[in-house]
């Protein structure tokens, strides 16, 4: 049990950092954007697991050739995306205006490592289930967390400028 809460631990980090990016961008409303975020980001980091879970389960035997060739293009493609992402502008103006959409974006991204990490619950004896809620409610709790943070960190960072 203690390698899930690690690993609970693990995968909130980007969530948490994200949280903290929301929190610096917002002063009101810091509650219901705790609580939003806490709720996207717990959701899928809980939800991402057990999909991972579930496919290395069902297709391990079947794509274990062609694991390493797999990981290298999906690798690829998340890395053009970040560097074609990096050359465009607007995301700042997405994050100013905080929707469900934009949320549930957040949430996908952040989440994505959280199914790769699914893949290994096969390995470990534990309960995928158990391990998954773990995975959400630890996410939750950073996320609501970092809003909080970013909120207080936030206003040092805009008064000192």
């Amino acid at each position: 049990m203690t390698e899930v809460l690690i690993l609970a631990a693990a995968l909130s980090m980007d969530a948490f950092a994200v949280s903290i990016g929301l929190g610096s961008k917002h002063e009101k409303n810091i509650r219901s954007l705790a609580l939003m975020s806490g709720i996207y980001f717990g959701i899928f980091q809980g939800i991402m697991p057990l999909i991972g879970y579930l496919g290395g389960m069902g297709i391990l035997g079947w794509v274990e050739s062609y694991a390493k060739w797999i990981a290298f293009i999906l690798l690829l493609l998340i890395g053009c995306k970040m560097i074609y992402e990096s050359f465009s502008e607007g995301i700042e103006e997405d994050i100013v205006r905080i929707t469900h959409k934009v949320m549930l974006i957040l949430a996908i991204a952040t989440s994505i490592d959280a199914m790769a990490a699914g893949f290994t619950l096969t390995l470990i004896d534990v309960n995928p289930l158990l391990a998954c809620f773990l995975i959400g409610i630890t996410t939750f709790l950073f996320s609501c967390l970092g809003v909080i943070i970013g909120r207080k960190t936030g206003r040092l960072v805009r008064t000192q400028s």
